[in-house]
């Protein structure tokens, strides 16, 4: 029979463990720290799906009057809609408004609503065309201050059969005509 007698120095095991643990810490601090260096120089091209706002017809209206109200709570934010190109006589080159046409009387009056944009291949696309742009929310200004989508994609597409057209936005909308 074989009797094994251990002798514990209490010492020695509490600087064993004190070590084991520091060791621990300190691994665990210089990943955590490298990930976080890595990340802060990682250029991101690609925008990423679940941070883009998309627009319908259905709450167009809502949300493009919401961008106007409170521009400051939007900067930043991605944004991604169709529309048809619109453009007025005083745009610069690179402007124009992806716009849609609203529905303000029930014998089908329309007036165009829409987002200015910006977009280094806005001549490629003729007014009327319909496109589809991926991009983000600014401040810029035409006539004063107001929300410019700086546009990261533009693809032009077919005009769709349906969902042409958009409606004000909930129950707070008062026509111009009513104001004139």
């Amino acid at each position: 029979m074989f009797i094994y007698n251990f002798k514990f120095n209490r010492k020695a095991l509490v600087k064993v463990l004190f070590i084991l643990v520091a060791i621990a810490i300190t691994l665990y601090f210089c990943i955590s720290a490298y990930k976080i260096y890595k990340n802060s120089f990682k250029v991101k091209d690609e925008i990423d799906e679940e941070q883009i706002m998309y627009l319908t017809a259905e709450n167009y209206t809502d949300i493009l009057k919401s961008v106007h109200d409170n521009i400051d709570n939007y900067i930043g934010k991605k944004i991604c809609f169709t529309g048809y190109v619109y453009r007025l006589l005083d745009f610069k080159e690179t402007e124009f408004v992806l716009a849609r046409d609203m529905i303000v009387s029930s014998d089908i009056q329309t007036l165009v609503v829409g987002f200015l944009c910006d977009c280094k291949e806005a001549k490629n696309f003729d007014n009327e065309s319909w496109v589809e742009i991926t991009g983000e929310i600014t401040q810029g200004t035409y006539h004063g201050n107001m929300p410019v989508i700086q546009v990261k994609k533009i693809k032009q597409i077919e005009k769709p059969n349906d969902d042409i057209y958009v409606y004000p936005p909930d129950d707070t909308y008062i026509p111009t005509s009513a104001i004139f």
